[in-house]
Formats: C-alpha cells, structure tokens, sequence
C-alpha cells in the first residue's frame, strides 16, 4: 500500500486499553482514513478550536493583577505538563529532553484514565 513498510502500515492500527488522549483515537485522522475527507476536515477544524479554547482558558488562569506579567502569563498560556514526560537535561548532550517518568503502564493495566484531559 502506497510503498510504505510494513511497520508503518501498522503504527496507526486500532488498540484496545490504551489512554483516551492517544492520538490513535483522532476522529478526525479516523474519517481520513475512511475517506470520508468533508468529514474529517469538519471534524479536524472542531478539535483545532477545541485546542484555541483551552489555549485562552490557560491564559485567563494567569490573570492580570495575579502574581503573572503579561510575558508570564504568555508563556503560562504555551506551557503544557505532560502526564507521562518531565523535561530534564539530558547529561549526554547537554540539552534539555523528554524523559518517561513512568505511570503509564500502571494506568493501562487498571484502565484508570481519570487524569487524562479531553482533547478529543
């Protein structure tokens, strides 16, 4: 299909038990797939609004008067803590990264996904 290999034919297929915000579970890359593409593109546009709103919401947490200058409350309104990830130096290249911090699994394996936001 198309010359891909066959793990990229496989890294997007449907998994049972995994986090709601997998992004697996877009419904709009889902109708893409089917080739419903008026759909998806309605669907995709819904999800970019959704994402603008949370967006504004974070900004009005960080309201003027609050300990937040209008520069914090820019970059409160960008910051976005991962559940699974915390950002560390990483001591081989001297940069700052991405490392699991673990809980995943755990979340899986019981199916208890009540920290995950609703992105979808």
């Amino acid at each position: 299909m198309y010359y891909f290999s066959e793990l990229a034919l496989t890294l997007n297929e449907h998994e049972e038990g995994v986090a709601p915000t997998d992004s697996r579970l877009r419904p709009d890359q889902r109708l893409m797939e089917k080739g419903r593409w008026d759909e998806a593109n309605t669907e995709k546009q819904r999800l970019e609004e959704k994402q603008r709103l949370s967006r504004r919401r974070r900004l009005e947490a960080c309201v003027p008067g609050s300990s937040c200058s209008s520069e914090e409350a820019e970059k409160e309104a960008d910051t976005y803590t991962p559940l699974w990830f915390e950002k560390r130096l990483d001591p081989l290249t001297g940069e700052m990264a991405y490392v699991y911090k673990g809980g995943y699994w755990e979340a899986k394996e019981k199916q208890d996904w009540h920290m995950c936001p609703n992105i979808f």
